[in-house]
């Protein structure tokens, strides 16, 4: 019975230290949900005041020149670029977008000619490499915390140079969008070529001195790229609330366990207290019997 008792009261001690782990992870989860969800909103705003801009461009463009990125053409090749984080305990934050680009893959093609991957995240870029999915990138792109747009950059301009060489026709990126605190929702979005832009309509009409041409060919990969980084903002904050909400369940699991096991724990103790009362109660009665 000590044994046992010692055996109960360790496996205490050690769900307690997990707790008290998995608790810290999920207020430091918690903190970096707050401050991504902000740098998020306010890159919207960003983003709004670049698409107005971009939209007036190919609104006078689409008078003189269609540019390649804006192009429609027979799709022979997807390329699917993948968003997932770098480190687990996350919940299904990643396990659900492997399902769902598996699932896309095998219903849309029939051979590995017809699509090519990459992935930002050490996670994505495993999980694709295992299931030997082409690669357009044979190195995985690593997303810190607090995310640089200069991480992003080589593999955007990648997928963009591969768009025009016409080594692919579209472009997908897939990642989970960013809905609330509890909610996040898988997105399949087609990024290339660009379809029409929603911005404002400006009267203002303005003169491009290198070219209508020029113009597009500097401004439309580096509204990919920001468009890109917007949706790696999405994403983080999403693997930051995942991370928070599976935190925070394995604290309360382990707290439940906790509970059950200091009841087992009293349980055993009182039923030792109870044999050993037993047992000298046992010994003064034989003691007394003799007297």
């Amino acid at each position: 019975m000590a044994n046992s008792l010692r055996e109960v009261k360790l496996r205490i001690n050690s769900t307690q230290s997990t707790a008290q782990i998995t608790k810290a992870m999920h207020m430091v989860s918690q903190s970096k949900v707050r401050k991504a969800e902000k740098t998020y909103r306010a890159y919207q705003d960003f983003m709004k005041r670049i698409s107005n801009m971009v939209s007036q461009i190919i609104e006078k463009a689409d008078e003189e020149y269609q540019h390649p990125l804006l192009t429609p053409r027979e799709v022979k090749k997807t390329a699917y670029f993948i968003i997932t984080s770098d480190k687990g305990l996350a919940g299904a934050y990643n396990s659900s977008l492997f399902k769902a680009l598996a699932e896309r893959i095998s219903t849309n093609h029939k051979s590995d000619d017809e699509f090519i991957t990459a992935a930002i995240g050490k996670k994505g870029f495993s999980f694709i490499t295992k299931m030997n999915y082409p690669l357009l990138s044979n190195e995985p792109t690593y997303v810190r915390d607090d995310v640089m747009f200069i991480d992003i950059v080589p593999l955007a301009k990648k997928v963009v140079e591969a768009y025009l060489n016409k080594e692919i026709d579209k472009l997908v990126i897939v990642y989970n969008h960013y809905v609330n605190s509890i909610t996040q929702e898988i997105v399949f979005e087609d990024l290339l070529p660009i379809k029409k832009i929603e911005g404002n309509t400006s009267k203002i009409d303005y003169v491009y001195e290198t070219g209508i041409e020029k113009t597009l060919n500097l401004v439309l990969p580096m509204y990919i790229e920001d468009i890109i980084y917007g949706i790696i903002l999405d994403a983080k904050t999403s693997e930051h609330s995942a991370r928070m909400n599976s935190m925070k369940n394995a604290t309360d699991n382990a707290e439940e366990i906790i509970s059950k096991l200091q009841l087992l724990y009293n349980r055993a103790r009182q039923n030792t207290v109870t044999t050993e009362l037993i047992d000298i109660i046992g010994g003064a009665n034989a003691i007394g019997g003799e007297n």
